[in-house]
């Protein structure tokens, strides 16, 4: 889904100077989250029964919601976003909302204004989840979601670690190193108070059309998918930066050519080749101990005949999920705004629809208090039963208990700095950056640039803020470079201008992202070659460019145009790194998709 971010000032209310020790009772009566596992379940599914019995049905249905807010605080003043507050929800703020309805969630956006700095959005959680707990501190805590699935997903960004996103992990074909970056992740993100991460995605991106996924993925191969959502599920869920990880989007979205965000995409995957293909990541982060999964907007006809977008998919949610993959963890939703989810019905029976199909929680309906109005009405009518609200609700309870949210449902304002964007964890983001750089092609020697290669270089192409970003980069390493931006998908006179503008240089470097649909990419990167130049190719975004430009002699894959990745670039076109990603998926050629143009695996080595 598309990212939310919230974040908010202190409350009202100040949060203690220190969370409560290992081993302590929280207000709740609860054990701390430290405790042996066993024994942690086992109090988990007590509270979660004691909490139900005391709730009301309003209560109940609440907890199933997970929205997002406007404002830097949950109890923010601003006129604007007062302004938005009441025409979305009828509240003038985030507390207001949680108090209402009773929220079970929130998510967290930039465009919500959540996500000014750190200690702003710890103040935010804060808040939030002061009024979740109430006066008596005696109510159910929040789910705080958002998606930071790092690369070009990074909802909460700098100060906080920039880490590689998915295919560049997926590049090193090393679980390990994705276990550690979700592991730096989600410290990160529970020390603001954010205790749920969408990611990681478990999606297997066999179709290089896909303009959802791509390098939000790990890989085209079932099994590196696999290995590194279970990675980062372990990663994710360990340590002092424990957070609920959520596996997307189930029952798989990598072989689609069709944005869910826009429309519905159809898979035509047999139900023998979803076994083989999409299931086996989510297999894998079920065993893994995944917290949640997300369910995805598409159609299976093989898998559900009746047409229904798997979120709404009993077939699906229920037959495959809870009973073949043997799952019953929470489930929630994408976005209920997404236009996916809502070609088949109108917007309120999309949420009865949805916990009729298996799922718990919902997630940004596109009108809120329709939607509760919906549930309860649907509960009164018979339509629901209570006792179907109450499998979700405590489903959702023992998640929060497991997960430690109940017993710390606070952060320490005075611990951000010590956690977030650390030197330590800078440098973990670079070293693992480090090896996803794929030097796909060095027919021409070009690289490593040395001597006066260095001296005279341009960089071009796609991205007006990447070609200078990358410059800039260049230039702190000590080589000479100038950028020109020609457009992302160039007219001819703009090719013809940067063609002039390369004869004052040695060598070019041209940024590549999404060629297949920007011609004007492709025919940059040949009239520059037609015209002598040495050219070296970056494909900042997935690695598939260089099919529409096969005769590019020099050609790297970065996966990202995040910071780490472009350093990792610049050091490889220095020679100061050496090359040590491998391609994740495998690249056709764009003249015929079913000829492999380079293999899964490939990667080259300079040779000393």
């Amino acid at each position: 889904m598309g990212a939310l971010l919230l974040t908010a000032s202190p409350a009202q209310a100040a949060p203690p100077t220190h969370p409560p020790a290992a081993g302590t009772v929280s207000a709740a009566g609860t054990a701390s989250a430290d405790a042996p596992a066993a024994e942690r379940r086992g109090e988990a599914s007590r509270w979660a029964e004691r909490q139900l019995r005391t709730m009301s049905l309003e209560q109940k249905v609440g907890q199933l919601f997970n929205t997002y807010v406007y404002g830097e605080s949950a109890d923010t003043t601003d006129p604007e976003d007062v302004a938005r507050n009441q025409e979305w929800l009828g509240v003038d703020n985030g507390r207001e909302a949680v108090e209402k309805y009773h929220l079970g969630g929130v998510i967290y956006f930039a465009w919500s204004d959540n996500l000014a700095q750190p200690a702003q959005v710890a103040g935010l959680s804060n808040g939030l989840q002061q009024a979740a707990l109430g006066e008596r501190k005696s109510g159910v805590p929040l789910l705080v979601s958002t998606d930071q699935e790092h690369g070009d997903v990074s909802r909460l960004s700098t100060p906080a670690t920039r880490l590689p996103g998915a295919m560049a992990l997926g590049a090193t074909h090393r679980p390990a190193d994705a276990r550690r970056a979700a592991r730096i992740s989600g410290s990160e993100l529970r020390a603001v108070g954010i205790n749920q991460n969408y990611a990681p995605v478990a999606d297997v991106n066999v179709n290089p059309a896909n303009p959802v996924i791509g390098t939000r993925a790990f890989s085209s191969d079932p099994r590196l998918t696999a290995a590194l959502a279970a990675a980062q599920v372990r990663g994710f869920q360990s340590g002092r930066g424990s957070v609920v990880a959520t596996a997307k989007h189930f029952p798989g979205h990598g072989d689609t050519d069709v944005d869910s965000h826009t429309a519905l995409p159809v898979i035509h995957h047999t139900l023998p080749e979803w076994r083989k293909l999409d299931a086996p990541p989510f297999r894998q982060a079920i065993r893994a101990g995944v917290d949640s999964i997300m369910s995805a907007h598409i159609q299976f006809p093989e898998l559900d005949p009746t047409g229904d977008p798997a979120t709404l998919s009993e077939p699906i949610m229920t037959g495959l999920l809870r009973e073949e993959l043997g799952y019953d963890g929470v489930v929630v939703t994408d976005s209920l705004a997404m236009e996916g989810v809502r070609e088949t019905y109108p917007d309120e029976e999309v949420p009865v629809r949805a916990l009729k199909a298996g799922v718990d929680v919902l997630l940004m309906p596109p009108d809120l208090p329709g939607a509760h109005r919906a549930v309860l009405e649907a509960v009164k009518s018979g339509e629901l039963t209570e006792e179907r609200i109450d499998t979700s609700v405590r489903r959702i309870l023992k998640l929060k208990h497991d997960r430690g949210i109940v017993q710390r449902p606070l952060v320490d304002p005075s611990e951000v700095d010590r956690r977030v964007g650390t030197p330590g964890n800078l440098g973990a983001a670079q070293r693992l950056s480090d090896r996803t750089t794929t030097l796909i092609r060095n027919e021409d020697g070009l690289l490593p640039l040395d001597g006066g290669a260095r001296d005279r270089l341009l960089v071009t192409g796609w991205g007006e803020a990447a070609t200078e970003q990358f410059a800039d980069r260049l230039k702190e390493h000590g080589a000479t470079a100038a950028h020109h931006w020609p457009g992302d998908n160039p007219s001819a006179d703009a090719v013809a201008e940067t063609v002039r503008e390369a004869k004052d240089h040695d060598t070019v470097v041209v940024l590549t992202n999404g060629t297949g649909k920007s011609p004007g990419q492709a025919r940059l990167v040949q009239e520059l070659e037609a015209a002598g130049a040495a050219v070296v190719t970056v494909a900042v975004g997935t690695p598939y460019d260089i099919a529409h430009y096969p005769d590019a002699g020099t050609h790297l894959a970065t996966y990202s145009r995040s910071p780490v990745a472009v350093e990792s670039a610049v050091r490889v076109l220095l020679g100061e790194s050496a090359p040590r990603g491998r391609l994740p998926v495998t690249v056709p050629s764009a003249q015929d998709p079913q000829k492999p143009m380079f293999r899964f695996g490939h990667g080259l080595r300079y040779r000393r």
